[in-house]
């Protein structure tokens, strides 16, 4: 598998991917991983004692980056502070991909034209190129775990991996 140019991850994605021990996913798959600073400080700083906070901490790979001030100031209109960091720093960096699961942030990163990824979408394309052997163990952790998904886009998901019937909604 090739690996993709530049993630940029939001806080919900790394706290989701620590909590299942699957934070080198993207390393694996991405060439470079970047957050911006609000995102470090959401996670390893006020999150402190949290899941995540300590391994994204000592990742050695994940880099911070500052985004365009004035943008990031304007997206934070519309969405949270680490949203719109991670928005504004991938819309400075071509063919970057912004990791984000809040539908809202979603739809503000599709507006300028951004590529987007979610959590569900990073376990999706390990699965598919053989990274990891099963995806619903790990979608039942989350969930057991407070991270809230869709069920009908968790059975999507399920059904392109062949871990779901094709008849159930």
């Amino acid at each position: 598998m090739t690996t993709k140019p530049i993630i940029i991850a939001d806080s919900g994605p790394l706290i989701a991917l620590s909590i299942i021990g699957k934070l080198e996913l993207l390393r694996q798959i991405y060439q470079q991983v970047w957050i911006p600073p609000a995102v470090w400080d959401e996670v390893v700083c006020k999150g402190k004692g949290l899941p995540g906070a300590e391994a994204v901490k000592y990742l050695s790979w994940l880099e911070i980056h500052a985004p365009d001030e004035s943008m990031s100031r304007v997206l934070s209109i519309l969405v949270d502070r680490g949203e719109a960091e991670a928005i504004a720093l991938a819309q400075g960096i071509p063919n970057s991909t912004v990791l984000l699961d809040d539908a809202k942030a979603r739809r503000v990163a599709e507006h300028f034209g951004i590529s987007r990824i979610g959590t569900l979408g990073i376990l999706r394309q390990a699965k598919k190129v053989g990274m990891i052997e099963l995806l619903s163990p790990l979608v039942e952790q989350l969930q057991q775990n407070g991270i809230y998904m869709q069920q009908r886009l968790v059975n999507a998901v399920l059904r392109d991996v062949g871990e779901l019937e094709t008849n159930t909604p």
